[in-house]
């Protein structure tokens, strides 16, 4: 009699073991279906800062509107000289949409005397395995919003066409950083601030 019940025991404590196994392994499936495409996200960092449109045509295939934004800010950043300075891994935020954090020197910021390195972060929104949209944000200094808004204040006719276009021309991301660039120099002479020497 004991025998047969250490026997159904035994069984039992095999077949619960058993089952929490299944378990764990279908749970963790599962979770990995659902995990945003960590890998296309760190593709599509890869792409913007390769700065070549091709590759980040590409990735972006799917996100409507924000291809051709993200298609423009690449150009700016080339325009701008961005280094990247510290890429941390991409990381999911929700079920759909992974964060990427980019510190990057840029001329704009030298060009204010600025000792800090800007990071861009890139939300990526997924459906499918696929981006569907991007947005972006930036931790850029007040003095760096100062000088934005007097250039877009005193010198609007540098910037206007090529930062927004117009009726028969698209905006022009290199064109557009450029004459930012030289107002923001502008910015700095008068107000005697002193250019920083790029690392």
């Amino acid at each position: 009699m004991t025998e047969h019940r250490s026997a159904r025991l035994a069984a039992a404590v095999y077949l619960a073991g058993f089952l929490l196994t299944a378990s764990a392994h279908t749970s963790s499936a599962d979770d990995a279906h659902r995990s945003p495409p960590i890998a296309v996200a760190e593709r599509f960092v890869d792409a913007f800062y390769s700065f070549e449109p091709g590759p980040l045509s590409e990735v972006l295939a799917s996100a409507g509107e924000s291809r051709q934004d993200m298609l423009f800010y690449q150009g700016w950043a080339l325009g701008g000289n961005y280094i990247v300075m510290e890429r941390t891994p991409c990381k999911a935020i929700a079920e759909d949409t992974v964060r990427c954090s980019i510190t990057v020197q840029d001329d704009l910021v030298l060009a204010l005397g600025i000792d800090f390195d800007v990071t861009d972060t890139f939300e990526l929104m997924f459906v499918d395995g696929a981006i569907s949209a991007v947005a972006t944000s930036s931790n850029d200094p007040q003095l760096y919003h100062d000088a934005r808004d007097w250039v877009w204040a005193n010198r609007s006719d540098r910037v206007e066409q090529p930062c927004k276009g117009g009726s028969e021309s698209a905006p022009d991301p290199g064109q557009c950083v450029s004459n930012m660039l030289n107002g923001y120099r502008e910015y700095a002479r008068l107000n005697a601030l002193q250019p920083r020497v790029p690392e």
